[in-house]
């Protein structure tokens, strides 16, 4: 059986990969199902590098092809940050809402009318013995100065996209997968399907 694990426990992430690939035979795993490896450090200084850290790691872990992603906020007033910092912006433990107050209370410290900010995300594809290979997409958006719409998580509430007239937190699912930064590096990597399956099938 021709197996793809994705480095995440989120079902929900997963499932816009499982979408590419089981047409082909191919069986989509996440971390669930392999509880016994352990978490991987991710201590790069770009989504670039905490990409390949993690799949690369797993990929040689389990001996197969595996697809691991890492995505932030940047925002231009503050040099780019929170950047690969993201998740823990506010510090341990993780908190949507402790980053989000932090986010804002920086942005207006710099006095700056300038709020713009786009999300980014890397996604790495690492197999044993072969170059790994990299697809990136980003959306651009507006900070606002508070909390607009109840869906998504994260910076969601706060990331206003003005091609849309929504905040990614107003839209739904479906409508944020279109235009969202992971969609737009899912849609990269399958311009590379055909290279990917057949890596797969080895």
């Amino acid at each position: 059986m021709k197996k793809l694990l994705i480095a995440t426990h989120n079902e929900g992430k997963a499932f816009e990969f499982k979408a590419l690939f089981e047409d082909y035979g191919i069986t989509i795993e996440t971390l669930n199902d392999y509880p016994e490896i352990p978490e991987i450090e991710e201590t790069g200084k770009t989504f670039k590098e905490n990409a390949a850290l993690k799949a690369e790691a797993i990929a040689n872990l389990t001996n197969q092809m595996v697809i691991s992603d890492d995505s932030g906020l940047s925002v231009d007033a503050l040099d780019g940050a929170p950047g690969v910092y993201s998740a823990r912006y506010a510090g341990e433990p993780k908190s949507d809402a402790n980053n989000n107050a932090k986010l804002i209370a920086e942005l207006a410290k710099t006095g700056t009318t300038n709020r713009t900010a786009k999300f980014h995300c890397t996604i790495a594809v690492a197999v044993p013995d072969e170059a790994t290979r990299f697809y990136e997409g980003e959306i651009a958006g507006v900070i606002t100065k508070k909390a607009i719409g109840t869906a998504g998580f994260g910076y969601d509430p706060y990331f206003y996209v003005p091609s849309i007239g929504k905040t990614t937190a107003q839209m739904t699912m479906s409508e944020k997968n279109l235009i969202s930064h992971r969609g737009n590096a899912i849609k990269q990597l399958a311009l590379d399907l055909p290279n990917l399956i057949a890596l797969v099938s080895k």
